[in-house]
């Protein structure tokens, strides 16, 4: 049985004091590393996550070699939805590409249910792989909300600006909301079951809801959040929010029964604290910051981390994902210096 070692990132997001500021870096795992892009060779991200052995590589390969205080699980926000009846393909260059968009009551319908055992026992397997024999640190499983989730399936891939789906939310409430509780319901019982296996903390990507004014972020969004939220603290593991550009809803998901916020690059944390968010904060260097010299880079992270001392209840992470000219050995420096910097 594996035992959680250095379990400090989780008594910061319980808003414990640590010895010293954890950190992670979303996209960890992936197109930065030599190793990942070699296996990308011969496998898709779909043949990877459905091989537990070789997904549990991937998730804990960044923890070796960058020392960072938790490991994310290596999946795709997509992996649930096939599942549900969704036709969806990873197009390289592209991202996920819907072959059977949302377009009326009548397709969200016919949306099925996601039964994990049966459905999408590979990454179950993972979870218990890397949780009850090689990792040392917590594992963080994440799902996509909603609206995230639903921008896919009714633009049929990535969009710009959304068009589709905010006119949909519009002209069709209804079916507005039954898709956001069948989303709710696949995401509670996806939760659900990375928690049994093993997960000790969740995060919820909300990516693209920051297309959203606040306004109507409380009428469409807000009440399905807070049902998701409400009905995973269940598990007593700490819950974060994470989106793109939503500045302008922090206050909204300060309200909502999640334990972490996690900001991007545009709001500082002094700003975000000033706002009203009393939360434990994640964030938030730009990871374009990386692709400069050392000294740019300490210098920026020094400005964050004294930030985040100062204003208190505080994780690091990049305001956005790892991209993949980022060099491996600038995120194991990284790391090394925000241990050091912060150590009581």
């Amino acid at each position: 049985m594996s035992k959680i070692i250095n379990d400090t990132i989780l008594k910061a997001y319980n808003g414990e004091q640590t010895d010293f500021i954890p950190g992670w870096f979303m996209r960890q795992a992936g197109r930065s590393q030599p190793e990942y892009r070699e296996l990308k060779e011969k496998y898709s991200l779909f043949e990877i996550t459905h091989q537990p052995e070789l997904c549990a590589y991937v998730t804990r390969l960044p923890v070796e070699n960058y020392g960072v205080d938790a490991a994310i699980l290596y999946k795709d926000i997509m992996t649930p939805l096939p599942s549900m009846g969704v036709e969806v393909e990873i197009k390289s260059g592209i991202g996920p590409v819907i072959h059977n968009p949302i377009r009326n009551f009548n397709d969200v319908e016919k949306l099925g249910a996601l039964n994990p055992a049966s459905d999408i026992p590979y990454v179950l397997d993972t979870i218990r792989l890397l949780t009850e024999e090689q990792l040392e640190v917590p594992l963080i499983g994440f799902s996509g909300a909603p609206f995230t989730l639903a921008s896919y399936m009714i633009e049929g891939g990535p969009s710009k600006n959304y068009n589709k789906t905010k006119a949909l939310m519009y002209s069709e409430p209804e079916t507005w909301f039954a898709l956001m509780d069948k989303l709710a319901d696949m995401i509670i019982t996806y939760v659900d079951a990375q928690v049994e296996a093993g997960v000790k903390v969740i995060q919820i990507f909300d990516s693209w809801v920051g297309s959203l004014n606040a306004a109507d972020y409380r009428i469409f969004i807000k009440p399905i959040m807070t049902r998701i939220f409400s009905e995973l603290r269940k598990h007593n593991v700490p819950l974060i929010i994470f989106g793109v550009g939503a500045r302008h809803l922090l206050l909204e998901w300060n309200d909502l029964p999640v334990d972490v916020i996690g900001l991007d690059w545009r709001t500082s944390i002094t700003e975000a604290r000033k706002m009203g968010v009393t939360k434990v904060v994640q964030g938030n260097l730009d990871p374009t910051i990386l692709l400069t010299n050392w000294e740019t880079i300490e210098k920026r992270t020094k400005e964050i981390l004294d930030e985040g001392m100062q204003q208190g209840k505080y994780v690091f992470n990049l305001g956005h994902g790892v991209t993949p000219d980022i060099k491996p050995d600038t995120l194991k420096k990284l790391t090394a210096f925000i241990h050091s910097y912060t150590k009581k």
